[in-house]
């Protein structure tokens, strides 16, 4: 039998994004896809949407809750409370910030 020409050798191929990389993709991935929508609206319809900010404060806040609770499970910083309460506090800001971004996409809408 033909030996392996790989023994002895250690592969250097494919190594998996940590958790936290996963975590800010798929961050990343939901501002491209409002991007994309914002982009589709104004070609539809001619006009900007205005008085976003808060509303796209909201992703952000909560995927910071969950690059902390991630980032504590996997690499045991920023330590158990510290983590917990930085997502709680992240997602009340993000639960706050709702009502007053949908109060300005809807700005754009009246007469």
């Amino acid at each position: 039998m033909p030996e392996d020409k790989h023994e002895g050798r250690e592969e250097t191929g494919f190594t998996p994004a940590s958790p936290v990389k996963r975590t800010l993709a798929w961050i990343g991935v939901v501002y491209a896809l409002i991007l994309l929508a914002l982009t589709t609206y104004f070609y539809f319809t001619g006009t900007g949407l205005g008085n976003l900010g808060p509303l796209l404060t909201v992703p952000g806040l909560i995927g910071l809750g969950i690059v902390a609770l991630v980032s504590w499970r996997t690499t045991g910083k920023p330590g158990k409370w510290p983590a917990i309460s930085l997502a709680i506090l992240c997602w009340l800001l993000a639960l706050a910030t709702l009502p007053i971004g949908i109060a300005g996409l809807l700005s754009n809408f009246g007469g």
